[in-house]
């Protein structure tokens, strides 16, 4: 089973309902549903997301859609070593780097993002969520 570490963007797209990119996140939350999947996201990502969504809702109603949420992801820990590896990084964005390092020291097979630029460098495959879902039709 491929193991999928999502960016922050992938999770917002799915429960902010942002167009046109809800369907491909809609559908690897699918596949994940029915175990074809695995999906992981860091710490960071779920602290990140309930911010962004804080914003737009009230904090009860946005925890409610967390809980629901994380059924779906394994929730990686954002340790000491990833965060050393970032600050240590050549990456400009300190969030990117922490989002890169939880997938490489988590052993996770591909990285999915809409912004495959910000992970050029990456030794595993970083592909948006529609290019992984043609990969496997």
């Amino acid at each position: 089973m491929k193991k999928l570490f999502l960016d922050t963007n992938i999770i917002l797209d799915l429960l902010a309902n942002r167009m046109p990119f809800y369907t491909e996140a809609a559908e690897l939350f699918s596949l994940a549903d029915k175990k074809e999947i695995k999906l992981s996201i860091s710490s960071l990502c779920l602290a990140d997301t309930h911010y962004i969504l804080s914003k737009q809702n009230h904090d009860l109603e946005v925890r409610k859609i967390l809980r629901k949420f994380k059924v779906l992801v394994n929730v990686l820990p954002l340790d000491d070593k990833i965060e050393d590896l970032a600050l240590n990084s050549e990456f400009r964005d300190f969030e990117d780097a922490i989002q890169y390092y939880t997938a490489i020291e988590n052993d996770q097979d591909i990285l999915i993002t809409r912004n495959q630029q910000d992970f050029r460098d990456s030794k595993i495959p970083v592909m948006t969520a529609g290019e992984f879902i043609k990969s496997i039709e």
